[in-house]
């Protein structure tokens, strides 16, 4: 079941939008959608639900000062069959997601992978039932950076720490696809984690100006009030957060979720991304 939204553009694709849809369809190119893992990580604080955020920096060639969860593209690294693995198989995932075995072992590695070098939060463990403790240390900041300029493989980090990804601790939430009117685009999955007791999310990012944890009601009055910037997809899974009654949705996959691609629509005075959401 899905349900249909309407999302204002800023100035710059909302004309991006006009050219778009006056260019017969035979003629338009879309740029290929890269594949992408974005993680919702949540704590409960005080009584409340909050969400770990990051207002990227302004200099970013894509989404610029805009806040996001922590995430970002597959990459070589990712499409490997050497990680240590805990939790449902890569067939499983692949199952829950419709895609390929390869195709979902990546995204969820990439899932993982960037939570640890975006935030610092490591989900992964020395058993299937366990998670690493504080991985807050120097030593473990060395092996964060070596992974963010790609000197060392997220399967070679685990191995030699003796750990096993934990899959488990990962539930998938959402799938969005950037609008083919984009001419950097990506095709984003969407996985919520519970913080993992003995660690913390940190802001030791050079793609972040600010890291916090926020209150899914209070950014979303932030970006209703103008304040903040956010895309469509962050907009939606914040709604969905906070709706929740409690926590047990974030470990719970949600299934037969279909891509969301938003579609620019002409309303004679204004342009719209119409998209049509799972519910």
């Amino acid at each position: 079941m899905t349900t249909t939204r309407d999302f204002e553009p800023p100035q710059q694709l909302r004309e991006r939008a006009r050219e778009w849809l006056s260019t017969p369809a035979d003629e338009r190119t879309a740029a290929p959608a890269r594949l992408a893992s974005t993680v919702l990580l949540l704590r409960e604080s005080s009584g409340s639900t909050e969400v770990f955020m990051q207002r990227r920096v302004s200099s970013m060639k894509f989404a610029p000062s805009m806040w996001v969860f922590p995430g970002g593209g597959v990459d070589a690294r990712d499409e490997t069959s050497g990680v240590p693995w805990a939790g449902p198989a890569p067939r499983e995932w692949a199952r829950l997601m419709g895609v390929p075995e390869p195709i979902a072992q990546a995204l969820v590695i990439a899932a993982v992978r960037e939570v640890f070098e975006e935030c610092g939060v490591l989900l992964a463990g020395p058993s299937a039932d366990e998670v690493a403790p504080d991985v807050s240390g120097d030593d473990w900041q060395a092996d964060r950076a070596a992974l963010v300029d790609r000197s060392v493989a997220f399967a070679e980090l685990l191995q030699r720490r003796g750990l096993l990804l934990r899959s488990d601790l990962l539930a998938l939430q959402d799938h969005w696809i950037t609008p083919e009117l984009e001419p950097r685009r990506y095709d984003t999955w969407f996985f919520s984690a519970l913080l993992p007791a003995s660690q913390v999310a940190d802001d030791r990012t050079s793609e972040a100006e600010e890291a916090v944890w926020r209150r899914p009601a209070d950014a979303l009055a932030e970006v209703r009030d103008g304040r903040t910037r956010m895309f469509p997809p962050t907009v939606v899974q914040l709604d969905r957060v906070a709706a929740w009654r409690d926590l047990t949705p974030v470990t719970a996959s949600r299934e037969g979720l279909a891509a969301v691609l938003p579609e620019p629509v002409d309303l004679g005075d204004r342009v719209v991304l119409r998209s049509h959401l799972n519910d």
